[in-house]
C-alpha cells in the first residue's frame, strides 16, 4: 500500500534533533511522530537504529537520550512515538495491537509491530538510507515491544535487536499463551528455532529491582517470570537457552548486565550505545 503523506527527508534536515509526522498506510487515523537524532557526519550509509520509548510514550525524551551518543556511535537514531491518545494501553503498544477488545485477532497488517519496517522501507525509497538492514532497541515498555515484534517475525531487515529492562516477556515457549509466551500465535517449532538463532541482546540493569512503582507488572503471569525486572531478564535468557538445548540448536541471544543502574532510560541507552553501534557497523551480508 503506497504512502503518499509522509516525507521523511526532514529527519536528516540538520544535525541533532529533527521531528517528522508519519502517517502509516495501515493505521491512517493514528498519527505517529518520528523523532530523530542525526549525527554531525551523516550520509545515506549511516546505519539506522530504531529506539522504542517506554510506558510514558515520551519519544522526545528518548531521542534526547541519544543526542549525545550518535556522533560517537555514528548512528541515525529514529524514535517512533506511539502516543497514548492514538495507541492507548498495553494492547496497542507492548502487545502490538494483535487483537481487538473482545480478543478477536486483527489483520497482521494492522499490528503496530509492522510500523518500523514500513518506516524503514520509506527511508530507503526516499534516499534517507541506503542500508539494507537496521537495528532495534527498546527500553521498558519499548523493550516489550521490540522483543515481541522480533518474536512474531517482524525482523526481515533487522540486523540486531535489543530489549532493556522489560517488565514482562513473551517467553520462548509455545505452551504459554501470548503475551507471556508464544502460544496461540501461529508459530511452530521451526519458527521458534529461527527465533533462537536471531541476534537478540537483553540489557539488564542490576539495580532494576524496585517492585513498588505503579507501572511494575504484578499480575500472576508476570510474577511467574520473576520477582523483579532484573530477575525476569535472566529468566528470559535461561528459558531461551533451555529451549535451544532441548532442540539441539544454538542460542544466539546474549544478556549484558549493566551494574548499578535501575529503571533509567537515559542511562540504559548510554550503556547500550557501543554494543548497538558495533553490531550495526559490521559489513552487511
Amino acid at each position: 500500500m503506497p504512502n503518499e503523506h509522509s516525507d521523511l527527508r526532514g529527519l536528516v534536515a540538520q544535525a541533532g534533533a529533527n521531528d517528522v509526522a508519519y502517517t502509516d498506510p495501515h493505521l491512517p487515523d493514528r498519527p505517529i511522530m518520528l523523532r530523530a537524532a542525526r549525527p554531525q557526519r551523516y550520509s545515506a550509509r549511516t546505519p539506522v537504529l530504531f529506539v522504542h520509548h517506554g510506558f510514558g510514550r515520551n519519544g522526545g525524551d528518548y531521542r534526547d537520550y541519544w543526542l549525545p551518543l550518535v556522533d560517537a556511535a555514528q548512528l541515525l537514531v529514529i524514535v517512533p512515538e506511539f502516543s497514548s491518545s492514538a495507541f492507548p494501553g498495553s494492547q496497542w503498544y507492548n502487545y502490538g495491537n494483535r487483537v481487538d477488545t473482545d480478543g478477536r485477532p486483527k489483520p497482521r497488517a494492522e499490528w503496530t509491530y509492522g510500523v518500523p519496517e514500513r518506516v524503514f522501507a520509506l527511508l530507503r525509497e526516499q534516499g534517507v538510507t541506503a542500508s539494507r538492514r537496521y537495528g532495534s532497541f527498546g527500553h521498558s515498555a519499548g523493550g516489550q515491544f521490540v522483543h515481541r515484534m522480533i518474536s512474531l517475525g517482524f525482523r526481515e531487515h533487522v540486523a540486531v535487536a535489543a530489549t532493556a529492562n522489560a517488565g514482562t516477556y513473551a517467553m520462548p515457549d509455545l505452551g504459554v499463551a501470548f503475551p507471556y509466551g508464544l502460544g496461540d500465535t501461529g508459530l511452530d517449532d521451526a519458527a521458534l528455532r529461527a527465533l533462537l538463532a536471531f541476534r537478540l541482546v537483553v540489557f539488564a540493569g542490576t539495580a532494576d529491582i524496585d517492585t513498588t512503582h505503579e507501572n511494575f507488572p504484578r499480575d500472576e503471569p508476570a510474577m511467574r517470570q520473576g520477582p523483579t525486572r532484573y530477575a525476569r531478564a535472566h529468566a528470559y535468557i535461561a528459558a531461551a537457552r533451555e529451549a535451544a538445548r532441548q532442540r539441539g540448536v544454538p542460542c544466539n541471544w546474549t544478556i549484558i548486565d549493566i551494574p548499578d543502574i535501575g529503571h533509567d532510560g537515559a542511562k540504559m541507552s548510554a550503556a547500550a550505545a557501543a554494543t548497538m553501534a558495533a553490531a550495526l557497523h559490521e559489513p552487511e551480508a
